[in-house]
């Protein structure tokens, strides 16, 4: 196996802006040497020095375009280490409600009719995500205050949740969408996949039925 191959994605890359920086360090050198010894824009000299500023701007065009892909790497890897976390949480505080209550937080109107299969329907997601926040949180009126009445399963972060038009909470991944729960496997074996329930994030999709890059509990 070679060297590069050995390498991860981001050591590459760093790897690149390294030897990219280098590069421009020795050419903004030069240019400046070049420009301290002119003294006429016109002179013979001034060719060369027109060439090696174009190599600048090129290699600043290449290191921002570099900065801004590992930015977008990382934060959305960030994003999803953080969602599978969340699903684990999520998952754990739902056994420990079947635990209680011999059943998975389960709605016929919006757990059981959210196909994970089907294609991507957010209001629909939010529906049965705000029903599951409902359960695990103790807070039945979605306003984000738990009902001392009711049992905490789990207690949601600020950043976990969102609100809707008419301001009631509901769990949202990090890419900022609705987590989609869904017991419909349940009420029709046919849909869905788990016998137990589905827990996914969509990794920013908000269309499309393709999964493949969800995160899921399946």
């Amino acid at each position: 196996m070679t060297r590069f191959a050995e390498m991860t994605k981001q050591s590459v890359i760093r790897y690149i802006v390294t030897a990219l920086l280098r590069i421009y360090g020795s050419t903004t050198q030069r240019f400046n040497e070049l420009m301290w010894r002119s003294n006429s824009s016109f002179r013979v000299s001034t060719g060369f020095t027109l060439i090696e500023l174009i190599v600048v701007i090129t290699v600043i065009v290449v290191l921002t375009g570099l900065v801004l892909s590992t930015v977008g790497y990382v934060q959305k890897k960030a994003a999803r280490s953080r969602a599978e976390t969340e699903i684990a949480a999520i998952s754990a505080a739902c056994e420990s409600y079947k635990a209680d209550n011999g059943v998975y937080p389960r709605d016929a109107t919006t757990t059981d009719t959210l196909d994970a299969k089907a294609t991507i329907n957010m209001a629909n997601y939010r529906a049965a995500s705000q029903y599951l926040y409902g359960q695990l949180a103790g807070d039945p009126d979605f306003d984000g205050i738990p009902n001392s009445n009711y049992k905490t399963y789990m207690q949601f972060k600020p950043n976990m949740l969102g609100a809707d038009n008419a301001n009631k909470v509901y769990p949202r991944d990090p890419f900022g969408n609705s987590y989609g729960y869904s017991t419909a496997n349940q009420a029709n074996p046919s849909q869905g996949y788990n016998p137990t329930f589905d827990l996914w994030s969509t990794a920013g999709l908000t269309s499309g039925t393709d999964s493949a890059q969800w995160i899921k509990n399946w």
